[in-house]
């Protein structure tokens, strides 16, 4: 059997273009097949001021990429003098999965933040596919749900506070009916002057007021 074969993955996480900012959010249960290995994994990664990734796939190659990008980013900003774009690094981190393709980092990511030219949001495949996403995305195998409830109540344009309240409803839906979600979520918010981790205590409060 391919080894890409036996390899069990599922999650959920979400990515919003907002009114003057970028929201993330995933929930927080890692899976080996059936069994729930963590109810508390993390799956958003600050790798700049304004820019963070969610993963979904293999935990290994994730923190890998994770670790090769705050180093090329600190790099960047010594030799520029300034911060890389968001599109910068999604180009980055295609080159480097594409370059892999026969060895492949079992991934897939979502790159979110603003930079110069605004807010952005990349999808990036395990084998560097690269897709600027306008308005919204999802990824992992509690996607195909986290979709029916994003597409049909995002608006372009919509309030940072009205889109972290939709990325919980999403996370909250997929989690109810996809087994390889579940758990505490995480969701994250970043402006032009933040990169902000919400509290459990606000994420709970909102996702209470869903049920």
């Amino acid at each position: 059997m391919d080894i890409m074969d036996q390899v069990k993955k599922g999650t959920t996480t979400v990515g919003l273009i907002c009114d003057g900012g970028v929201v993330l959010a995933s929930e927080k249960r890692a899976t080996m097949g059936s069994f729930i290995a963590s109810k508390t994994a993390k799956k958003i990664y600050q790798v700049d001021d304004h820019l963070g990734v969610t993963t979904a796939g293999v935990v290994g190659d994730a923190q890998a990429l994770i670790r090769m990008m705050s180093v090329e980013v600190k790099l960047y900003k010594v030799r520029r003098g300034e911060p890389m774009t968001v599109k910068g690094m999604a180009t980055l981190l295609s080159n480097v999965l594409n370059g892999q393709r026969y060895y492949p980092y079992i991934v897939q990511l979502l790159l979110g933040g603003i930079d110069r030219n605004g807010a952005h949001i990349f999808s990036i495949d395990p084998f560097g596919g690269n897709t600027e996403e306008k308005e919204l995305a999802a990824t992992g195998s509690g996607s195909p749900i986290a979709y029916g409830v994003l597409e049909d109540r995002y608006s372009p344009g919509i309030s940072i506070e009205d889109g972290t309240a939709l990325a919980i409803q999403a996370l909250h839906s997929a989690i109810r009916r996809d087994s390889a979600s579940g758990g505490a979520m995480e969701v994250v918010i970043i402006t032009e002057d933040t990169y902000e981790t919400l509290s459990e205590e606000k994420v709970t409060e909102i996702r209470s007021s869903l049920k």
